[in-house]
């Protein structure tokens, strides 16, 4: 990877990868256990919005180097350019989210209140990763602390087929707003903060300060999300297209040992 092209990962809050042959390796070797996660009864609770997205969180049975039924571990460049640049050593995977939409995503949900449908539908459900709604009043509260977000694109499907989207240069107006809450705080004590209200208000910030951005990646390629960036998933475009797997794309997001490092790091 070039100097330059590790600026703008900085500058921007994402990077994608040229084709690699190691997660393309990886790729073909998976793409079948995701399909039986996707097919297989026992997970019917991933599937969503009447249908057109299976959620899929930790659904691929990867061990922590990310091998699946004996196949490659992932590696490549996005793999050491995480690893070194982000300062997350060793990184342990996750098991991964395998996130597919089908045409018609999203629809209405009997189990999604009218105001969480129109977010999702205006702003793609934008959301930075860790800050997880607690209780019943669904507050904001900081609980996983991930080291990055990589997404692999499993099969072919058209750019409009429910992109990842991104805010460009979010992480750091997030980072600059966390830090004015944790900081005073001993980091024990961060699961403990409620985020809610500054978390909102730092979502609209964003909205009128950062350019949207859609994330088209094909099989072979490979993305990297900051940890901190503002994202989400568009809706499926009015003459998008995919096979029968739908716009399939695995996520992972190994967590910093070290909660500081989730403010601090690179």
């Amino acid at each position: 990877m070039t100097l330059s092209a590790t600026k703008n990962f900085f500058t921007q809050g994402w990077r994608i990868f040229e084709p690699d042959p190691a997660i393309e390796s990886w790729r073909k070797s998976s793409l079948a256990s995701c399909r039986q996660a996707v097919t297989n009864p026992a997970n019917r609770q991933w599937l969503r919005h009447d249908g057109t997205w299976f959620a899929g969180v930790n659904a691929l049975e990867n061990n922590e180097r990310g091998e699946v039924n004996g196949g490659p571990p992932i590696s490549g460049q996005a793999v050491q350019f995480v690893s070194r640049q982000l300062d997350i050593q060793p990184i342990r995977w996750d098991k991964a989210q395998i996130s597919v939409c089908y045409p018609g995503y999203p629809k209405v949900s009997d189990d999604e209140p009218e105001t969480a449908f129109r977010y999702r539908l205006k702003r793609d459900a934008a959301h930075i990763d860790g800050l997880l709604r607690i209780g019943p009043e669904k507050r904001r509260f900081l609980r996983e602390y991930h080291g990055f977000i990589l997404g692999i694109p499993m099969v072919d499907f058209s750019h409009d087929a429910s992109p990842l989207v991104v805010w460009n240069g979010s992480h750091e107006i997030a980072r600059k707003t966390f830090r004015s809450v944790l900081d005073v705080n001993t980091p024990d004590g961060w699961e403990e903060i409620d985020l809610t209200e500054i978390y909102h208000a730092l979502r609209r910030r964003i909205f009128e300060q950062c350019k949207r951005v859609e994330i088209a990646v094909k099989p072979g390629q490979v993305f990297v999300i900051h940890r901190l960036a503002l994202h989400g998933m568009a809706p499926w475009g009015k003459n998008a297209s995919a096979g029968s797997d739908g716009r399939m794309i695995c996520y992972f997001r190994p967590e910093f040992a070290d909660p500081v490092k989730w403010l601090q790091a690179p």
